[in-house]
């Protein structure tokens, strides 16, 4: 489909006006479509845009550039005349923006009801809340008008209605993606994130969000999960709010993850929930009222009573309250942090229920905090997530979330497409490796890559200019020499690894083996394994095998 086909698609869906309270601005069709246009004729003239055609709908407290930034609130409205670099990175791969979504007003709320553009509702029951506070955003691609959307997430606002409406919801590790262009909700936990309809779409949205990232990488941060993950999982002793449907449902997930190859042990959840209170309930809401409190206090008469309430509350919080309950998170997270041990991801419901908008209407703080208890401590310790659909309880959509330690956003999304059974991610950072030995797929020593994070990304072969020798090592290993003439093409694997992973390989690489630039067949050069010309004088000549696994079976056979 043509970039302006999936425009015209779209256009006629939103003619159908199904949950027209998604939006509070949509662009208008023709300038849509004469974007499109110019995207086409770009396409044709060679240009690479690898999210090309690809429609994209933002929440309203993001900017756009010529569009207005409402924050849910009309009287806050202003005209930015630059888009947040999020949405600006999308659009320079090829993203065509729709429009401005509905939100909870300054993003305070997980439900999607608190706006005076209208409670967003679910799509399959429109008794039922969205999600919130991305909640149009989640809304527009679940009825498959947007490809993609922005959300942000303090406290679980783009993983909630990810999970209410079945769609996937990346929330990345605090910072890696830049909230330039964002109204804050609270400034030091803020995520922008994303919602796609598959896990493949949503990472690779993320990874052009986050490049450059606005947080440096750590130099070991890893690129892929091992092969069999250790996830933990909590017990349903441990799992508060949720009824016996949705915690068999849970329990499904975790079996299912198993069954994927996952290994699963028990976890308390206690210093995780007792975190998870502090977002609101403690003196970290006075980030709140930092951001738009001089003006809630101005306009009361514009904003959600609701949203008026939380956020004025928070005006006088001393400072000492925050000092306390800053070491208090400090405590709570070494405590988290020793009950997590060394498993790769943590596996939670998402929500503990889908509430009715009118529940939410009687009871309009209790709900709403209910619904953060397993997503309010993410961004208080750092942490990364993604939300994914986990099949469905009386007719509704279940979902839940695969929460890793910061930087480990990677092993995260491995571990949720094992749920989706989606296949794997193509690396978008790390350094190259090509193994043509030992280190390859199901022999030896592949372990010394997965376990530092590294990701396979393709099969591949030198140039027609080098020599391979079987050399008398434990265990056996082949040495790849360079030479002038005479040379071959030999097969291997090209993985990526975290830079500090290569350095430390290098470090413990033993003789004869070195590291070096190995010309492949495409003409690329990458680091690859090669070996001392000394050591192959009296070694096997195996080159005719083509490659080291070819002469195994050779040899076995």
């Amino acid at each position: 489909m043509t970039p302006q086909d999936r425009v015209r698609a779209a256009y006629r869906r939103l003619a159908l006006g199904e949950r027209p309270e998604a939006w509070i601005t949509l662009r208008d069709e023709q300038d849509v479509a004469a974007e499109a246009a110019e995207l086409q004729d770009r396409l044709a003239a060679g240009e690479r845009l690898p999210l090309a055609g690809s429609l994209l709908a933002v929440k309203d407290n993001i900017d756009v550039a010529g569009l207005p930034t409402t924050a849910g609130c009309p009287a806050y409205a202003y005209l930015p005349q630059r888009s947040a670099p999020a949405v600006q990175r999308l659009v320079d791969a090829g993203a065509i923006v729709l429009g401005k979504t509905n939100l909870d007003q300054f993003a305070t709320g997980l439900v999607g009801t608190r706006s005076p553009y209208g409670a967003v509702r679910d799509v399959g029951d429109p008794a039922l809340v969205s999600g919130g506070s991305s909640s149009g955003s989640a809304v527009v691609v679940a009825l498959g008008i947007a490809d993609l959307a922005l959300g942000t997430d303090t406290a679980g606002s783009g993983r909630v209605p990810a999970a209410f409406q079945g769609v996937v919801g990346v929330k990345p590790t605090r910072g890696l993606v830049p909230t330039d262009g964002v109204v804050p909700a609270c400034r030091s936990f803020d995520c922008v994130t994303v919602f796609a309809r598959t896990l493949g779409a949503a990472r690779h949205a993320m990874a052009v969000m986050s490049e450059p990232a606005g947080r440096a990488w750590p130099a070991d941060a890893p690129l892929a999960a091992p092969p069999a993950p250790v996830v933990a999982v909590p017990g349903r002793d441990e799992l508060v709010g949720m009824s016996a449907e949705w915690l068999d449902a849970f329990e499904r997930a975790a079996a299912a993850l198993a069954a994927a190859g996952a290994r699963l042990r028990p976890i308390r959840l206690a210093p995780f929930l007792a975190a998870a209170k502090l977002l609101y309930g403690g003196a970290f809401v006075a980030e709140r009222f930092a951001a738009v409190g001089a003006f809630i206090e101005g306009h009361p008469d514009g904003v959600d009573p609701t949203v008026g309430a939380i956020v004025t509350a928070a005006r006088d919080i001393p400072a000492h309250a925050l000092v306390t309950d800053t070491e208090r998170l400090e405590r709570l997270r070494d405590e988290a942090m020793a009950q997590w041990g060394d498993a790769d991801a943590l596996l939670l419901p998402t929500a503990p229920a889908h509430p009715t908008i009118a529940a939410v209407a009687a009871d309009p703080v209790g709900v709403n905090a209910q619904l953060g208890t397993y997503t309010n401590f993410c961004n208080l310790f750092d942490l990364a997530a993604v939300a994914v659909p986990a099949g469905r309880v009386g007719g509704g959509h279940f979902g839940v979330q695969v929460i890793t330690r910061g930087f480990a956003d990677a092993v995260a999304a491995d571990i949720a497409a094992l749920l989706l059974d989606e296949p794997a991610a193509p690396p978008t950072a790390g350094l190259p490796l090509l193994v043509v030995g030992a280190h390859l797929t199901g022999q030896p020593l592949n372990h010394q890559l997965t376990s530092v994070g590294g990701r396979f990304t393709a099969r591949a072969r030198t140039a027609a200019q080098y020599r391979l020798y079987a050399l008398p090592t434990d265990p056996p290993k082949p040495g790849l020499v360079r030479v002038a003439t005479d040379g071959a093409e030999i097969d291997g694997e090209l993985w990526h690894l975290p830079p500090a992973a290569l350095g430390r390989l290098l470090a413990a690489l033993p003789a004869p083996m070195t590291l070096g630039k190995v010309l492949l067949a495409d003409g690329a050069r990458v680091t690859g394994f090669l070996c001392e010309p000394v050591a192959v004088d009296a070694a096997p000549d195996i080159t005719a095998h083509g490659g080291w696994t070819a002469y195994l079976a050779a040899v076995t056979s």
